[in-house]
């Protein structure tokens, strides 16, 4: 693909990522993104971000930094222009993204996920909550006082990345008789 194609194929490209974005409807990560648009659509990572860079310009999505990760959502103006353009996507093209999506909702929604934050009470004191959520539903929740925010994030990012070796421990704390 060459970014000098007919403006029609550089439009189609960029109401691709609209569509995405406008399903998804959450944030996604760059490189989820760029995943799915590689699913139905053959472009190389530069074009990729050139479209990214244009579809920001125009105020059609919005980019932010997230733990060092830069994640992209659709704007109002973004649906708006979505819901004007929407027919530049062929039928097709729309078929393999829905079930792409769907494909990946499943898999998500049927995966455990850690997820922790930490609420100050005062500059001392911090509340940690650690949850595991399966289905959309909070299966455990753990609550901790920590005494600073380092130890409060600490906490956080400890359940987040090795709650699949702390949650049974716990679990079999709780339950041994």
């Amino acid at each position: 693909m060459k970014l000098t194609q007919d403006s029609e194929t550089l439009a189609e490209n960029k109401v691709l990522i609209l569509y995405i974005l406008d399903k998804l409807n959450k944030p996604i990560h760059t490189d989820s993104l760029l995943s799915l648009v590689l699913e139905v659509q053959e472009m190389n990572y530069f074009y990729f971000q050139q479209f990214l860079s244009d579809l920001l310009e125009s105020r059609y999505i919005i980019g932010y930094t997230k733990e060092e990760n830069t994640m992209y959502k659709i704007t109002e103006a973004g649906r708006k222009t979505l819901s004007l353009t929407d027919d530049l996507l062929p039928g097709i093209m729309k078929l393999k993204i829905d079930t792409a999506l769907k494909k990946d909702v499943d898999t998500v929604q049927n995966e455990k996920h850690a997820v922790s934050e930490f609420i100050p009470q005062n500059e001392k004191e911090f509340i940690v909550k650690c949850k595991l959520v399966q289905n959309n539903m909070t299966v455990f929740e753990l609550s901790l006082q920590a005494p600073s925010r380092e130890q409060a994030k600490f906490i956080a990012t400890k359940w987040e990345k090795e709650h699949e070796e702390i949650y049974p421990i716990i679990l079999e704390m709780l339950t041994k008789k």
